[in-house]
């Protein structure tokens, strides 16, 4: 699965892989894809340096990269404590009628809050690039758009290309025009923030709009017929997230959430603001029905509504509270439906790339040999 960019970023397969695990994305690399360790869930520095020593341990040397969530909107000089004090009480009732209507415990005195999205916060992401850019990292990914003009530039001069999500055409166009390096043209299908317009048209829409800019495909793939599809399409390698969470060195803390993720289907996800309050393709729960429901408050505009159910959302891991129990993921959650290691993932895709490639051959008359 080799591509122009793929021998430009001296990997073997053009497969990225986005993970909150550090073992994960040790993993996709060692396999001979791209690791990109999701920076958001690191509140503090020392957190993300110590998995990022661990990460150069255990890449042999092999690239990697890492993802910060950077919004494009930002309220200056506000910190947390400011925020925080933005959310109203009428949602803060509804955090608490919800976890007491399903039986949810309180964290024990002295347990801290484990799931802290402060990471959606600039000046946050920007401590989080202090760390990165000390170390030999190969790519910086933002979730949300374009990173500003001066972290892009950072980012060039020390020689670390750029990749920026995009769900549109337009999104696209203005990833080219701010100088970022390769756009992730990530489709509806995909788990996390996504936008409204399907893989299968957008990959193809955003290639044409930023070329001869690479293009990675995302949404919905899961398969090596899915990463051919992608580069029939115009993409230079493929976007991973959601087939990790299922593989034996991640690390969910939870049996229970692996097990809804086995047993969902393709149609067990929905768009929800109920976790960040920006759309994001999340398994469907009572939580999520929750907060979409019209006799609700409504979901916040982010940061406000991840810090307003952070602890909420700890609660429920902690104690694994099945009906409200969920996570961010796409609806190729219908084909992970057994435990396996990163490196299993990685020869069923290439097995299935090679089926592919063979199959469009036959279809064209050649010999693919």
């Amino acid at each position: 699965m080799q591509t122009e960019l793929s021998r430009t970023l001296g990997i073997e397969h053009a497969v990225f892989g986005f993970t909150p695990f550090p073992a994960v994305a040790a993993a996709i690399t060692r396999a001979g894809g791209f690791g990109v360790l999701g920076a958001v869930r690191y509140t503090a520095p020392d957190d993300l340096a110590r998995d990022l020593d661990w990460m150069q341990e255990h890449t042999e040397g092999l690239p990697y990269g890492l993802d910060v969530v950077m919004p494009a909107k930002k309220v200056e000089g506000v910190g947390e404590a400011e925020v925080e004090a933005m959310i109203p009480e009428r949602h803060r009732q509804f955090v608490r009628e919800t976890l007491a209507k399903h039986g949810v415990p309180e964290l024990a005195e002295g347990d801290v809050c484990g799931w802290r999205i402060t990471g959606w916060m600039e000046q946050v992401a920007r401590s989080q690039l202090d760390v990165a850019f000390g170390y030999p990292i190969k790519l910086l990914a933002n979730a949300l758009g374009s990173p500003p003009v001066d972290v892009v530039r950072r980012a060039h001069e020390a020689g670390v290309p750029v990749a920026a999500l995009a769900g549109s055409a337009r999104h696209a166009r203005h990833h080219a025009d701010a100088g970022i390096d390769i756009v992730v043209a990530q489709g509806y299908e995909a788990g996390g923030h996504t936008g409204e317009i399907a893989t299968m048209v957008l990959v193809p829409e955003v290639v044409d709009a930023v070329g001869p800019l690479p293009v990675l495909a995302a949404g919905g793939i899961g398969s090596g017929e899915q990463i051919a599809a992608g580069l029939a399409l115009g993409a230079q390698g493929v976007w991973l997230g959601s087939l990790w969470l299922t593989t034996t060195e991640a690390d969910l803390h939870s049996r229970a959430l692996t097990r809804k993720l086995l047993d969902a289907g393709s149609g067990d996800t929905v768009r929800s603001r109920a976790l960040t309050g920006k759309p994001a393709r999340q398994l469907r729960t009572a939580w999520t029905d929750a907060w979409d429901d019209p006799a609700g408050p409504g979901t916040l505009p982010m940061p406000l509504q991840g810090l307003l159910v952070a602890e909420a959302v700890s609660r429920i891991q902690k104690y694994e509270a099945e009906p409200l129990l969920g996570t961010p993921v796409g609806q190729i959650v219908g084909r992970m439906t057994s435990e396996r290691s990163v490196q299993d993932t990685f020869d069923d895709l290439t097995r299935g790339f090679e089926r592919a490639v063979e199959r469009i051959n036959r279809i064209a008359g050649r010999d693919a040999r």
